[in-house]
């Protein structure tokens, strides 16, 4: 397996106060891969996510030390500029958020806030970025109509166009199906599949039945910890760690 990383973390520890959430973490994420987290509710995984695009910063008394290495820039430096680090990174959230628009501007509005005015241009990203989610042909007759009229599936599409549409390097996804039926979740799905061809995915899920479709890369993460890592074949079938097997197998949730 091509284990080729641009995202290395180093003995990156994270305090929420007096909680320590994450422990001295360090792991290196393959590049053009799908690296699914996996854990019980509280271990960690969402917190490690968000420290991928510094969205930790946003939480009161939170207290980071230890480096995130992306493209070799430390992230977590004081002086890297955020702006630029979030342009990196497409963020699918538990619920999809679009914006108070048209499906068209929520497509085009990134493009715009980098400088495009090209009206042919903006045309030609908005249909390539909803083709590229799926969601084309479904809203091809109402491009200008309000975002918040799709359903929670297809609004989950468009904010994953949405977020392409910036020219990310890493999709970050927190459970980005819980809140989907499951035809729309298998339609995200497969849309990951086909995006690790150009792009570094880290998801997040609880639902060990997903990781194991999705995952060539998995961390298995406790109590702030990563107890495992590793390729996914070897990590659901023949786990190193006691925790890590009991995990998979249901002893402990």
């Amino acid at each position: 397996m091509n284990t080729k990383s641009h995202i290395c973390v180093q003995n990156l520890n994270v305090f929420y106060g007096k909680d320590h959430a994450l422990k001295d973490i360090s792991v290196e994420i393959p590049d053009k891969k799908i690296t699914v987290i996996i854990g019980p509710s509280g271990c960690g995984k969402t917190t490690l996510l968000r420290s991928f695009n510094r969205l930790i910063d946003d939480i009161d008394g939170v207290k980071v030390s230890g480096k995130v290495l992306v493209d070799g820039e430390n992230i977590m430096d004081p002086k890297a500029e955020v702006t630029h680090i979030r342009r990196k990174m497409g963020l699918l959230s538990q619920k999809p958020y679009p914006l108070p628009m048209s499906i068209y501007d929520n497509i085009a509005y990134g493009p715009r806030l980098n400088g495009e005015r090209n009206k042919k241009k903006l045309d030609r990203i908005v249909e390539h970025f909803l083709r590229t989610a799926s969601l084309w042909d479904e809203v091809k007759v109402k491009l200008h109509g309000p975002a918040s009229n799709l359903s929670v599936g297809q609004q989950q599409r468009l904010c994953l166009a949405r977020g392409l549409a910036v020219g990310p390097e890493i999709i970050l996804g927190d459970e980005p199906t819980s809140a989907l039926d499951p035809r729309s979740s298998q339609h995200i799905e497969q849309r990951f599949l086909e995006l690790k061809e150009h792009y570094t995915i880290i998801l997040v899920t609880h639902i060990l039945r997903q990781a194991k479709r999705l995952a060539d890369y998995v961390l298995f993460l406790y109590n702030g910890q990563i107890i495992e890592h590793g390729p996914a074949k070897e990590i659901f079938e023949n786990p190193k760690q006691a925790m890590t097997r009991d995990y998979i197998f249901g002893v402990i949730s």
